[in-house]
This record gives structure tokens, C-alpha cells and sequence, in this order.
């Protein structure tokens, strides 16, 4: 999740959707939020990916709105 979430933060970064310091608080927020999945094979770590950067565009909407 840390890795999705980061990684969706830093594009929208780039395209100048966020700000610098608005990147950790982004990763910060998709941590926190509660996931039910379980990681215990590819295709639940593969979901579990889908999710976080889910969770992180819906963020970065909602703050560009």
C-alpha cells in the first residue's frame, strides 16, 4: 500500500495536481485508512495494490476540488 499510494502521490506531484509536502500526507492518509483484504497471495497483494491507489486518487480529487 505504502508503494501504491507513494507512487500515485508523486505522479500527481509532477503533474502539479499536489504539492511537495502534500506527498507524505497523502501516503499518511491511505495508511490510515481500515482495509479488510488479506495479503496472502498474488492476486490479494495485486488487490490490495488496485485499493490503495484508489484510495489515493479519490484523496487527490477531493482535494483539488
Amino acid at each position: 500500500m505504502l508503494n501504491a499510494a507513494n507512487e500515485i502521490a508523486v505522479d500527481a506531484f509532477l503533474q502539479r495536481r499536489i504539492g511537495f509536502t502534500a506527498i507524505g500526507q497523502l501516503v499518511a492518509d491511505v495508511l490510515s485508512r481500515p482495509y479488510q483484504g488479506r495479503v496472502d497471495s498474488l492476486d490479494s497483494v495485486l488487490a490490495t495494490d488496485r485499493w490503495a491507489r484508489q484510495q489515493a486518487f479519490e484523496l487527490i480529487t477531493r482535494w483539488s476540488a
